[in-house]
């Protein structure tokens, strides 16, 4: 690269990383936040804690690349407008191109890192993701032993127990049991402990209260009371791995025998096709950037400002494909169009830049927008002029 392609390079890379750290910070902290609960309630540890909000990143870094670089893209080429750079390196003869070849390699490059996490990173990722919160589910020793609080174990089924003694013995025992819509079952025991063999909860010395729809209840009174717990166990402790957390070699060839794969087939052609088509954001997005922001500009033209224009242009786009993509989980037929607005949208830049036409407003809107920024100077002199008297 030239001398001055190097500098765009590197103010338009510093200023990408500029606002892609504080985006990545702010998505990473509510994604963890997220997941507190289900960390604190299964008593695991903070260790535990920063490695599933670490996992958690790779999965919101393709989404935030694309627009993180049209940000600092637009931002960097508006302060060199601003300097009169651009002007500048017009006026000095240099061609556009001198300013889209390092846009273009800075965003090929976040395209490919993208493609890279988006098909085998976060993949990863996300089946870890999955076996740590399967994990902190099927722990339902450490969450049954939390003492003086109910503890939902499943849906219609809590847990309270009132003291945990040594060797694991567990007092005060109340367990309340409604998953049944023919009766409700409430379980009250002076102590019991975890068997971790058979994953039951063994209650001594209490009695089982059974409710009727119609209100009638019948007690009965217990020695010993073994109440399972295997069921359960066994299911919350296995991931379930859905289209999005296979890689993309699994997706191309997947096992025909997958049970997710033959209940819904669509998942997984969608996924494949996103796959495909996703990668291409940060490109795309820095075409949409060059177009708005690459040519120089009198102060008194009256626009948006590109960061503006830029982000608004990518958020419809986006919003375009992944409307596309997840329609196409119920029909095949809004896959072309995941591949039709991409490369439609990458044509229409390719063009505007080859053709080295400048974005103008449309008369009508430029009358408009002209005299509504006349109407507000006005508004405020007189405002100044008020004032002062």
């Amino acid at each position: 690269m030239k001398l001055i392609e190097r500098y765009i390079f590197r103010r338009a890379a510093i200023m990408f990383l500029a606002t892609l750290l504080p985006l990545l910070g702010i998505v990473w902290t509510t994604q963890a936040l997220a997941n507190v609960n289900l960390v604190t309630d299964s008593g695991q540890s903070v260790l535990a804690f920063l490695k599933l909000a670490t996992l958690i990143l790779p999965s919101v870094v393709p989404i935030i690349l694309p627009f993180a670089l049209v940000i600092g893209v637009t931002q960097t080429l508006s302060a060199m407008n601003s300097d009169s750079e651009l002007t500048v390196l017009s006026a000095a003869g240099s061609s556009r191109m001198s300013i889209i070849r390092p846009v273009l390699y800075l965003a090929a490059g976040l395209s490919v890192l993208s493609f890279a996490i988006d098909n085998f990173v976060e993949p990863y990722s996300r089946v870890a993701v999955r076996k740590m919160i399967a994990t902190a589910h099927a722990d339902l020793l450490s969450s049954v032993v939390q003492e003086n609080s109910f503890r939902k174990i499943t849906d219609g089924l809590y847990v309270q127990v009132g003291a945990r003694r040594s060797g694991g013995v567990l007092h005060g025992i109340f367990v309340a049991d409604s998953r049944n819509p023919n009766f409700e079952l409430v379980y009250y025991a002076r102590e019991g402990a975890v068997d971790e063999k058979s994953s039951a909860l063994v209650m001594k010395d209490g009695e089982v209260h059974r409710k009727l729809p119609e209100g009638g209840v019948s007690v009965i009174k217990f020695d010993s009371y073994a109440f399972d717990l295997t069921d359960m166990t066994k299911s919350a402790g296995e991931a379930n791995i859905r289209p999005k957390d296979r890689d993309l070699f699994y997706l191309l060839k997947p096992d025909p025998e997958d049970p997710a794969l033959k209940r819904t087939p669509l998942v997984f052609t969608a996924e494949l096709h996103r796959r495909f088509t996703e990668w291409s954001y940060p490109l795309l997005f820095g075409l949409i950037a060059l177009v708005i922001s690459s040519d120089a500009r009198s102060h008194r033209e009256a626009r948006v400002h590109p960061t503006i224009s830029a982000v608004g242009a990518a958020l419809i786009i986006r919003w375009m494909t992944f409307y596309a993509a997840n329609s196409a989980e119920d029909s095949v037929w809004f896959v072309p169009l995941m591949y039709l607005v991409p490369l439609m949208t990458g044509a229409l830049a390719i063009r505007q830049l080859a053709s080295n036409r400048r974005l103008y407003i449309p008369t009508s809107w430029h009358d408009k927008l002209s005299d509504l920024i006349a109407r507000i100077r006005h508004s405020r002199a007189g405002a100044d002029a008020g004032q002062a008297s």
